[in-house]
């Protein structure tokens, strides 16, 4: 460890002394549990999202869309879509209304990653997701991991992302263990024949022009162990019972929907789903030979000089600009092409 990555690690150590919080040295008790369980790290693959800099809500970028899309293309659809919607219901001011829909005009027609409309600058930021692993397989959800205060089995998961509004600052505070980990991810780049070469060049290039990391808060993942790794299925949520939860819906509604289950299939899986469910707050099944389990998501964003890194040059899109909503004047008067 050379020097500058022990001072950082030893004024962490001296933040958390200093707060003298019992609930937060358990926290970092369980995360250096984790360290020594799971202690390497598995790298899904980038995502994107929408942050902003924004001087009315103070200094430093922040995240106005979760990190969260598979392609750059979908997060500059979810711009588009706020400013459309903000020039619809946000305003009656004529001149406002024209500059976001000009924005929202550009969005239509081009791959753009950043506009400054009305004074804010909107940046598509990309982010990496990974996840602890060790001899047991992906990181599940740790004891010190928040849950819902009303543990439901209905509906979709409760509250809005805990993404928005999420300040992307590298050197923010943070715990003794997930400053230990923001740290070691400052080095991270792409490696392995699997990856192409593009894509491994852009990633050493992101090391020095991007060469922080700010951490993004834990999500939860239902994901699936075929015996030749692990696959994800369904989005992020924002609680380990968000993502039961998740999982128990598609156990008895979506994929007996969606993969046509026979009879035997639909109580195969509606069996396991309520055995799953009597456990509360178990996480890990298996039924019919497949085996799932809940998983932490982490996510980290690269942050240089100029805020959070952009999409790179080697990141796909399955498809380009295109127009998502009516066309509307600066009236605010529809018009349905």
């Amino acid at each position: 460890m050379d020097g500058d990555w022990k001072q950082q690690l030893d004024a962490l150590h001296d933040g958390l002394v200093r707060r003298d919080d019992p609930a937060a040295w358990v926290t970092e008790m369980d995360a250096m549990d984790a360290s020594q369980r799971y202690p390497d790290v598995a790298v899904r693959g980038p995502l994107f999202g929408v942050a902003a800099l924004d001087p009315a809500a103070g200094p430093g970028w922040r995240l106005l869309k979760p990190v969260m899309d598979g392609m750059p293309q979908q997060a500059r659809d979810a711009l588009n879509s706020h400013l459309w919607f903000t020039a619809k219901d946000g305003t009656q001011d004529r001149a406002v209304r024209r500059e976001l829909l000009a924005a929202v005009d550009v969005l239509e027609r081009e791959p753009v990653n950043e506009l400054e409309v009305l004074g804010v600058r909107y940046r598509v930021v990309r982010g990496d997701e990974f996840a602890r692993t060790g001899p047991e397989g992906l990181e599940p959800p740790r004891p010190t991991d928040a849950e819902p205060p009303d543990i439901s089995w209905d509906g979709p998961d409760a509250g809005p992302s805990p993404d928005l509004g999420h300040p992307l600052d590298p050197t923010g505070p943070a715990g003794l263990m997930a400053g230990a980990l923001r740290l070691a991810m400052q080095d991270f780049t792409y490696a392995g024949a699997r990856f192409p070469a593009r894509v491994r060049r852009d990633s050493e290039r992101a090391v020095v022009t991007h060469p922080q990391v700010a951490l993004l808060p834990v999500t939860f993942r239902v994901v699936e162990n075929s015996g030749h790794g692990w696959s994800s299925h369904g989005t992020f949520m924002s609680t380990p019972h968000g993502a039961r939860r998740l999982l128990y819906s598609a156990l008895t509604e979506t994929w007996p929907l969606i993969q046509n289950f026979g009879r035997r299939e639909k109580e195969l899986y509606g069996r396991a789903a309520e055995k799953f469910r009597a456990r509360g707050r178990a996480d890990e099944m298996r039924v019919d030979g497949r085996r799932f389990r809940i998983c932490r998501a982490e996510r980290m964003v690269r942050c240089g000089p100029d805020g959070p890194e952009p999409p790179r040059p080697s990141d796909q899109d399955d498809y380009g600009p295109v127009k998502i909503h009516p066309t509307m004047d600066e009236e605010g008067a529809l018009t349905y092409d």
